[in-house]
């Protein structure tokens, strides 16, 4: 039997992390400047949204 390894190239896995701690470090600015009871608000609408019962 024989396997094939695939080997991945530095480019095609650096894109991928790159665009998760932008997009992470992004949320947590957002989030860190944004009113609390705004989030609470989001939350909640996205709750009831997919039919999650929250109280």
């Amino acid at each position: 039997m024989t396997t094939k390894t695939i080997k991945a190239s530095a480019a095609g896995t650096f894109a991928p992390v790159l665009f998760a701690v932008v997009l992470g470090l992004g949320v947590i600015t957002l989030t860190g400047h944004v009113q609390a009871s705004a989030l609470h608000d989001a939350a909640h609408d996205v709750r009831h949204a997919t039919g999650f019962p929250c109280h």
